[in-house]
């Protein structure tokens, strides 16, 4: 099998590929810190999983997976991330990844994980499904998809331009989207719409 390992930070990423080196020898492992270094790996080698980061510096994990599809559907994609994020986790199952693990699990739990997922199967953290993630938390059950796409980057401190570049969309429209989020959650300002997002889906800044 021949891995693919994104992740903007060298020690993490080193670390991700001397764990698949433990128990995986036969298999060849590339790596890149960016969207743009995964794509051109994609094309030169012969990859069949990719185990990404969702926050690579400026850019998002969703977005690679998004533009690899578009290179080859036999790909598997494995979220190995710090972020306990309901959207986040949310967005990874409606996107069909095939796995995704938090960075505090075991190492043997990611091991198997991996194992798994080569097999064809799908594995995501038991501790982020049995705590009822799976279940939308009703103080945003009002808002729409696209607002709480938003509201999970205003969690992360985007800015309305970085927002628009996030989710592909008009600065003009982002800033509309969250004047949605402050009348509907009853939010006075921007300020409380970061906490309140914080706070709610237990976001786990790097």
């Amino acid at each position: 099998m021949n891995i693919l390992v994104v992740d903007d930070h060298p020690l993490v990423r080193r670390g991700i590929i001397e764990i698949l080196a433990m128990e995986m020898t036969e298999n060849e492992i590339k790596e890149a810190d960016t969207i743009e270094g995964a794509m051109r790996i994609l094309r030169m080698h012969p990859i069949n999983m990719l185990i990404i980061d969702l926050h690579l510096g400026n850019e998002n994990g969703f977005d690679l997976i998004e533009k690899a599809r578009l290179n080859s559907t036999k790909y598997k994609y494995v979220i190995l991330t710090s972020s306990n994020n309901y959207l986040d986790f949310k967005r990874a199952r409606q996107m069909e990844v095939d796995g995704y693990i938090l960075k505090d699990a075991f190492v043997e739990d990611i091991l198997y994980a991996i194992k798994v997922i080569h097999r064809g199967e799908r594995y995501y953290s038991p501790q982020l499904v049995n705590k009822s993630f799976c279940n939308e938390p009703k103080e945003i059950q009002t808002l729409t998809e696209r607002e709480k796409e938003v509201l999970s980057q205003l969690s992360k401190g985007f800015t309305n331009l970085q927002i628009s570049d996030a989710l592909f969309i008009s600065e003009g429209t982002a800033k509309k989207h969250v004047s949605n989020i402050l009348g509907k959650l009853n939010l006075r300002n921007r300020t409380e719409a970061v906490l309140f997002a914080r706070n709610l889906y237990g976001v786990n800044r790097r």
